[in-house]
């Protein structure tokens, strides 16, 4: 992993945010998915949030600050959240030359 917390053989292609409770897209809170050629980073900064899993797994990731999550290429998912928070998302691809 990089020194800027990006796993190796990945690049950034664009980062959003910072974003808190009353900026949050709403459409992170209804299930989404990312491209198929396409990572996501969530890097949470300050509060809780909750990543859940749409795909039928159950799966639901706390997360507390400091903390962050990949998201998959093409996994339905959601973020809730109780408080407020700080967060950024990162998408990722692979970098040149990387399988």
């Amino acid at each position: 992993m990089s020194d800027r917390g990006i796993p190796d053989g990945f690049a950034v292609v664009r980062t959003i945010g910072p974003f808190s409770a009353e900026t949050l897209p709403k459409g992170l809170l209804a299930e989404h998915r990312l491209k198929p050629d396409r990572w996501g980073r969530i890097s949470l900064h300050e509060g809780e949030v909750r990543l859940v899993m749409d795909d039928g797994s159950g799966t639901v990731t706390h997360l507390a600050a400091p903390a962050t999550a990949m998201i998959l290429p093409e996994v339905p998912h959601h973020v809730e959240f109780d408080d407020d928070f700080l967060l950024e998302i990162a998408f990722l691809t692979r970098a040149e030359g990387q399988d």
